[in-house]
């Protein structure tokens, strides 16, 4: 999700001033994406010049409203799939890639430094959890709940390939070496 959509639903409910947007978003993302003035501001911009906010006449601070087109692209974004074809960049991925590939890496110690870290945060946001209040329908704690669900189900699944990466590096660890690859020839490690 962008900043700029994340504003377009938050002034698709009332229209807000850029402190009040920065807060309510941060609010109901649990503080798991924070936004400074400044982003906030140039995003505000963006979109009042892009025709899909205004601001309101007589606020001050300036608050701002959707437009029609800022409507109508709020609809398509909660209509539209998000598309997973590009995958993200993740460092602990590239990390352990570049890691197997390394002489004199210790990749099983980066595993399980790994682990230790993933497993402490997953504790951390399991304690949020028990935390939360039961929420409404349409409650910031909901919204909140819902990004610690996705959270928490990330650690785990973190932890999972961690498990995956140890058990195919013990695996590789016992095969033969394969010769070495040509430096302008494409090399995809098949273990």
């Amino acid at each position: 999700m962008s900043v700029r959509q994340g504003m377009l639903a938050l002034l698709a409910q009332e229209p807000m001033h850029a402190y009040q947007l920065r807060q309510q978003f941060e609010a109901r993302t649990g503080g798991t994406w924070p936004l400074n003035m400044g982003q906030v501001s140039t995003t505000l911009d963006r979109l009042v010049r892009d025709g899909l906010v205004e601001p309101v006449d007589g606020t001050e601070p300036p608050a701002y409203a959707l437009t029609d087109a800022g409507r109508a692209a709020m609809r398509e974004w909660w209509s539209t799939p998000v598309v997973r074809s590009a995958p993200q960049r993740d460092e602990l991925s590239i990390k352990l890639a570049l890691a197997v590939t390394a002489p004199d890496v210790d990749v099983t110690a980066i595993v399980q430094a790994q682990r230790t870290e993933t497993m402490r945060a997953l504790t951390d946001l399991t304690r949020l959890k028990a935390d939360l209040p039961a929420a409404g329908p349409a409650s910031d704690d909901l919204a909140w709940s819902l990004v610690l669900d996705n959270l928490v189900f990330a650690a785990e699944a973190e932890v999972r390939w961690l498990d995956h990466v140890e058990a195919r590096v013990a695996r590789a660890a016992t095969q033969p070496i394969r010769p070495a690859v040509a430096a302008d020839e494409p090399t995809r490690v098949t273990r």
